[in-house]
């Protein structure tokens, strides 16, 4: 009775937690478009996509562990 929550919470936090992983993808192909764009070499698209490439991937990593899978 006290543990009667629990599965919706992680059901809750893991839906939530999918959103925010198609987010950041979509994040890390719109900053890979851009750097692709540009025609000269510009550090800060590079930068960018960098950042964006480590969320994802720490994301990824982190469903994982959680067991998190994508519907």
């Amino acid at each position: 009775m006290m543990f009667s929550k629990k599965g919706k919470l992680k059901k809750e936090f893991d839906d939530h937690f999918v959103k925010l992983m198609i987010e950041t993808k979509e994040n890390w192909q719109q900053a890979q478009l851009i750097e692709d764009y540009l025609n000269d070499y510009d550090l800060e698209a590079v930068a960018k996509r960098k950042i964006a490439e480590s969320i994802h991937f720490y994301l990824y990593k982190e469903a994982r562990i959680r067991n998190v899978v994508l519907k």
